[in-house]
């Protein structure tokens, strides 16, 4: 347990030294909530911003990682080690996790402090989608990473996956000033359900159907990416 709390705080300090995470993550959410003072939807904004957060971090920021670990040999000379190379992706999604936790509480100071915007009508839903978004765009992470060949192509696959759903879901801007034909492509991808999960626990109905379909995601994509996964 003490070795893999050193790996997953190591995981947290590289992440963290990255400038173009460290600002997507942390700095842009809060710059596109500034964007929008005096908005009436700034209240939907901010739980979709949480989506967008966690789809930054490990949809297009942790293939590059585990990648990395690939072609350096990493993954490799940890299994001649008592820590498991399994340990290395487990720390990823607790340095995602912290990553993500750190820029929802900016946006979430910022929009209670200086927005006005109502605390959260449902804070254990609310918590309960956080955690099951990051571990569904973590998988997603590693299904990248498991498919690309090259940090690159890893890179540039999170990326062409990420942006596209950042908008359509409904992260970016309201899934409802969308014309209907995205807004209904938005609802079948995977930070669909998530948004809807992150905004009916801030301020509205929760109910199970989004945190079911994002439990169904995690499990399909862990399966496939465990299949797929090469070590070496």
């Amino acid at each position: 347990m003490r070795a893999f709390t050193r790996m997953s705080a190591t995981e947290l300090t590289l992440l963290s030294r990255d400038p173009g995470t460290l600002f997507f993550m942390v700095a842009f959410p809060l710059m596109l909530l500034v964007l929008h003072t005096g908005s009436d939807r700034i209240a939907v904004l901010v739980p979709s911003y949480l989506a967008m957060i966690l789809a930054i971090g490990g949809i297009s920021a942790l293939p590059g990682f585990v990648v990395t670990y690939r072609e350096r040999k990493v993954l490799r000379r940890l299994a001649t080690t008592p820590i498991a190379p399994l340990a290395v992706l487990a720390a990823q999604v607790v340095a995602q996790l912290v990553m993500g936790l750190a820029g929802a509480a900016i946006i979430v100071v910022a929009a209670l402090a200086a927005f006005g915007v109502d605390a959260p009508a449902h804070p254990a839903p609310l918590a309960l989608a956080f955690v099951l978004t990051v571990l569904m765009t973590c998988s997603l992470g590693f299904l990248i990473a498991a498919v690309a060949r090259t940090v690159r192509v890893a890179d540039l696959l999170g990326l062409m996956i990420m942006f596209p759903m950042i908008f359509l879901s409904g992260a970016a801007i309201p899934r409802e000033g969308l014309p209907p034909s995205l807004r209904a492509i938005g609802e079948y991808l995977p930070l669909g359900p998530a948004v809807t999960a992150l905004r009916e626990g801030w301020a509205g109905t929760p109910t199970a159907l989004p945190l079911l379909a994002l439990t169904g995601i995690i499990v399909v994509s862990t399966v496939i990416s465990a299949a797929l996964f090469r070590w070496e």
